[in-house]
This record gives structure tokens, sequence and C-alpha cells, in this order.
């Protein structure tokens, strides 16, 4: 059977723990056929961000239109923009139409603390989206306004849908104070708190671009978002979980990608 093809628009990671590394990883792990648009060149490893090196906006979008133009393409997901002009080329085109069931990722700081992208052009790409996924200091870096409790989680998540989003998804899997993996989802039927086992590991890297990149492959195979990010979410728990006593690296290790779940 012809697998899903699903189409991820991000930076490269020298290191692969995130990126588009992580998203091919993903996109093989829960079956799909991944297709990619490298909008920046990374240097990188455990330890944190060396460089970037952001590609020209003619390019990036060049591969979204010889992908988009040649497989079927179900789903579309987006991490690091690189810069504005590029966020713009990649709304044109989602405008266009050539990214459905669009889950953008707003990457703006690595785990390491490095910017790698600005506010500025990760919102001109959420009235487009289907899913929006950051994190709780991402969504305080979109709205100005400190995300530091569940309560928090779910008006940011509010706050961020009604800029096109259908769907946000707060995560929080590092939120102080709090035993669980919390994730906040906020849709057309209200809001809803996912609550899951908290992994002891140093090996986090790249689990938000892992998370939705495992909503995209999910989307393409048909499932609603609320089942997507459900699985998602187990998804990047099991991959935790597998890999938490790798010793990959010196700092913050990947995930095991090539985890089963169901």
């Amino acid at each position: 059977m012809t697998p899903p093809v699903v189409l991820t628009v991000a930076g490269s990671d020298s290191g692969c723990g995130a990126g588009i590394q992580a998203d091919l990883k993903t996109f093989a792990a829960l079956g799909a056929y991944g297709t990619c648009a490298i909008t920046a060149v990374t240097a990188q490893n455990t330890l944190g961000v060396d460089d970037v090196h952001p590609l020209p906006p003619e390019i990036v979008t060049a591969q979204v239109v010889s992908v988009t133009a040649d497989f079927g393409v179900r789903a579309v997901k987006t991490g690091m923009l690189g810069s504005p002009k590029i966020a713009d080329s990649i709304a044109g085109a989602a405008a266009a139409g050539l990214l459905p069931n669009l889950v953008v990722d707003p990457v703006l700081v690595a785990t390491s603390g490095h910017r790698l992208g600005v506010v500025e052009a990760v919102t001109r790409l959420l009235p487009y989206a289907l899913v929006a996924t950051p994190n709780v200091a991402e969504a305080a870096e979109i709205l100005g306004s400190p995300v530091g409790t569940v309560d928090e989680m779910a008006r940011a998540a509010a706050q961020l849908a009604a800029a096109g989003p259908a769907y946000v998804v707060v995560t929080g899997g590092d939120l102080p104070g709090e035993p669980d993996a919390v994730d906040v989802l906020h849709g057309p039927h209200g809001t809803t708190v996912l609550r899951g086992a908290r992994v002891p590991t140093r090996h986090t890297h790249g689990t938000g671009c892992s998370f939705s990149a495992a909503i995209a492959v999910r989307l393409a195979r048909g499932d609603s978002v609320p089942e997507a990010v459900a699985l998602a979410k187990r998804y990047v728990a099991a991959g935790l979980t597998a890999g938490r006593d790798w010793a990959l690296g010196a700092g913050r290790g990947p995930l095991n990608h090539f985890v089963r779940v169901s």
C-alpha cells in the first residue's frame, strides 16, 4: 500500500535530533513517506546551536512547489522558518492552497536558548494553520505575556486560536510545579487538558518537532485533530522512554524516534 505523503518545511539539524531530520524520522516511524523543504542550515549538537544560515526564500519556495507538483501531499508541518521573507514565501504557498492540513510548530528558541526564529515570521503563518503547537515559552513570546500555569496555557491557546488556527496545542512537558507532562488543546469545541506521565531524561532535544510531525502524519491518515494530538503525545512519551538511558552527546540528546505506538 502506498504510504501517505507528508511535507516538512523546516531547518536542518546537523545533530539530527530536531528539525528536518527529526521530522523525517518521525514520518518514517509512523508509516508516512516524508518530503522536505529546507529553510536553513544549522551547525548544532546536543550542547547547542553554533551557527544558522537561512537559505534564499526563492529556493525554499522552489522546493515546496517542486514537491507539491509531483507528490500527493496530504499534510504539511512547518518548523524553523529562518527569516520573515521565508515566512512570507511559505504563507504565499499556503494561500495558494499548496499546504493541506497545515501544522505550524512556531520554533523560536532552541532548547539551548539560541534564537532560531522571529515572532513576526511565525504569526504570518498562523491564519493558514489547521493546528499550531507552541510550547509555553513560544506562546509567551508570541503573546508577550507569561505562560507558566495550566490556566495560563488555556488562555494562551484560546488567544492564539483567535489569530486563525482552528486548533492550538500549548505544550508544557517541562512546566514547573507540575508532576505530569501537561498539554492544553483548544479548538472549536472548547479546551481540553491532556496529562501524561513525565519521563525523567536529559534526552529531550527535538520533542516539539517530533510532536508536530506526528500530528501531521495522523492528519494525513485521516485522523481528527484531537485524535492526532493524542497519538502524538503518546508517541513522544514512548520515544522519551525508549531513549532515556542513551549516551548520545554531552548535552540534551535526542529521543528514540523508532518506537511503535497505536
